[in-house]
């Protein structure tokens, strides 16, 4: 089989080549480091089987395959950090979706899968494998959510703070600001760690410095210049940086 890499992140595309290079009954034929090149790629060597990440700068991995030409469509693996994109990618009839990070056993036993499987098998094992995906992963979200609090020290108190009543979070040097309905509280924490704390279904980072709850979300502001705002229910007005637009409308649905 012929396959394509696809992933703006190099180390990404060299672990799956690096997979790969011990499975004989494949040959990899290109690495693409963003959309546009993938699509013309894929269009011209005509790959049995597309590895796709789905959150890049240019394009994300959905667009790629709305503009890819040729007939029959290739297989396609998603491979992504973000796992509320498996309800899209089941939309897309992919084989399967690896969610980063991801060990190499469970890269192998998608190959080991892929390989044994006929095409009309392909397309049932996809089906099968996203409610598998959604009920283990619901299972295990709820069990997490249920207890889940975020310790915020405050003086010489720690006070185990809700998440679902942040409305958004501000980076203020080395500081976290914490905004809620009730209080401000400040945080010694990087946003970067409190985005993955937090959960992604609802809480999206729209700039380097300000992660927003959407449920807290009034409306989106268009302004000049493709710049975007977003105005939170207490009327705070928040920018969107462009490198994050595409992946915040897509959140949204928009």
């Amino acid at each position: 089989m012929k396959a394509l890499i696809v992933d703006d992140e190099t180390l990404a595309r060299k672990r799956i080549l690096n997979l790969l290079s011990t499975v004989e009954k494949i040959r990899v034929v290109e690495e693409c480091s963003n959309g546009k090149t993938a699509i013309q790629r894929i269009n011209e060597l005509k790959p049995d089987l597309v590895f796709l990440d789905i959150n890049m700068k240019d394009m994300n991995g959905f667009e790629v395959l709305q503009k890819v030409a040729i007939t029959p469509k290739p297989i396609i693996v998603f491979v992504t950090a973000y796992d509320h994109y498996a309800l899209k990618a089941f939309d897309y009839e992919a084989f399967d979706f690896l969610l980063k990070p991801y060990r190499d056993e469970r890269f192998y036993k998608t190959i080991d899968k892929l390989l044994n499987l006929s095409q009309p098998e392909i397309d049932l094992n996809f089906e099968k494998k996203m409610k598998e995906f959604f009920k283990l992963n619901e299972e295990k979200k709820e069990a997490k959510e249920a207890g889940s609090r975020l310790p915020v020290k405050q003086g010489h108190r720690t006070i185990l703070l809700d998440p679902s009543k942040i409305k958004y979070i501000c980076a203020s040097g080395y500081y976290a600001e914490i905004y809620t309905e009730e209080n401000k509280y400040v945080l010694r924490e990087s946003l970067k760690k409190l985005i993955k704390i937090l959960n992604q279904k609802i809480f999206f980072r729209i700039h380097r410095s300000a992660i927003v709850n959407i449920n807290y979300i009034q409306e989106i502001v268009h302004s000049d210049y493709s710049e975007m705002d977003v105005r939170m229910k207490d009327n705070k007005l928040i920018r969107v940086s462009k490198s994050n637009k595409k992946g915040f409308l897509l959140q949204l649905g928009i």
